[in-house]
C-alpha cells in the first residue's frame, strides 16, 4: 500500500486469505456499493468455479465472497466516510488528503 506510506497515512491491514471477511461486513458494503464491484468477475477463481454461468442472488454471492476470499477485487479500503475498490489513486487523494 505505497499510497499510504508515501503520504505518511495510517493504515490497519487485514489479510482476508488468514481470515475471513465476516457476512456481516460483506453484507453492509453491499449496502453501500453494488456487489458486483466487490466481485472480482474477470478473475481466474470466478472463471475455474463457473460462476459466470449462474444467476446468483447478492445473498450468494455474499456467500461465495465468505467462502472464496480471492474473490474479492482488491484492496478495498474502507474508512468513516468512504468505502473504495480497486486501486485509484484520485478516488484516495479525494478520500484520504
Amino acid at each position: 500500500m505505497s499510497f499510504f506510506k508515501e503520504n505518511n497515512l495510517e493504515i490497519e491491514f487485514f489479510d482476508h486469505k488468514k481470515e475471513s471477511v465476516p457476512s456481516t461486513l460483506i453484507a453492509s458494503w453491499a449496502k453501500e456499493i453494488d456487489i458486483d464491484i466487490l466481485l472480482n468477475a474477470k478473475g481466474a477463481k470466478y472463471r475455474t468455479l463457473g460462476l459466470k454461468e449462474l444467476s446468483l442472488s447478492t445473498e450468494e454471492k455474499i456467500s461465495w465472497l465468505v467462502k472464496e476470499p480471492m474473490l474479492f477485487k482488491r484492496p478495498i479500503i474502507q474508512n468513516e466516510n468512504s468505502l473504495l475498490v480497486a486501486f485509484n489513486e484520485e478516488a484516495y487523494k479525494k478520500a484520504f488528503l
